[in-house]
């Protein structure tokens, strides 16, 4: 079975870590698993506000170890990306929140599926998105 390479949504990590199966489903089938640094800043944020910092980083310095996770850095690319991903949802009457942009723009970059539970991203033409395995199988 192919699974297309992902990029995964905030969301999406928390769902994992909490045992969510559906998750662990995708992330145990997934080859390639992006998270940029978007997503970084918002779990490691989330994570100084809570009451288990400490061990919340730990595991995620553990899940950035495999092999199969890469750490992708927002650039100038990046940027031209989510300049035209917000002219086309502006046209279009739906935003959706700034850093949920520089995720979809690093998703049309890499050219990668977004793992998430958010709605709005699929008002992005370019991306494909989702929260269970089956969303990512490619025929």
């Amino acid at each position: 079975m192919a699974v297309e390479k992902i990029l995964i949504d905030t969301n999406a990590y928390a769902s994992f870590k909490r045992g969510d199966m559906t998750a662990v489903e995708l992330i145990r089938h997934s080859h390639f698993i992006g998270i940029n640094t978007i997503v970084l800043g918002e779990l490691l944020s989330g994570f100084a506000v809570g009451n288990r910092e400490s061990s919340n980083k730990q595991e995620l310095e553990t899940f950035l170890k495999s092999p199969r996770v890469k750490i992708l850095a927002v650039d100038h690319e990046t940027a031209g990306h989510y300049a035209d991903i917000y002219r086309e949802l502006r046209q279009k009457g739906k935003p959706i929140p700034t850093n949920d942009l520089w995720i979809a723009a690093t998703a049309v970059q890499y050219n990668l599926a977004v793992f998430t539970y958010d709605e709005h991203f699929k008002a992005v033409n370019e991306i494909r998105t989702g929260n269970r395995l089956i969303d990512f199988i490619t025929h």
